[in-house]
């Protein structure tokens, strides 16, 4: 497989990707992002723990979509995330979610 046929089947799984956030997107109500994974889900659970002055994270998510084009399977049933970085957790505004049917997907998330 040559760099330019990985490029391109790269370029089609985001689009892919893109196309099932848009599909799904509507049906959660918590945006959850960490340092690698972007997540939907309606119910998250977060705790913040302390251990030898050290913090973080635990979110655990019940009924998700994570955002990872390599996945087979993008919605678990289960999720529990430990991270010391950053957890960022948005609530979704459903005027926002109007997004347009084909934007021709210029980047977004990696997470």
């Amino acid at each position: 497989m040559s760099a330019e046929d990985l490029e391109k089947y790269e370029t089609e799984m985001e689009l892919k990707l893109y196309r099932e956030y848009r599909d799904v997107v509507g049906l959660f109500t918590y945006v959850i992002e960490t340092e690698r994974r972007f997540y939907l889900t309606n119910d998250y659970e977060m705790q913040v723990h302390s251990v030898q002055g050290e913090v973080f994270f635990e979110v655990s998510m019940a009924d998700a979509w994570v955002w990872d084009m390599y996945r087979p399977a993008r919605f678990v049933k289960q999720v529990r995330v430990l991270t010391f970085k950053d957890v960022n957790i948005e609530e979704l505004n459903r005027s926002e979610l109007d997004l347009p049917e084909d934007s021709g997907f210029g980047g977004g998330r990696n997470g």
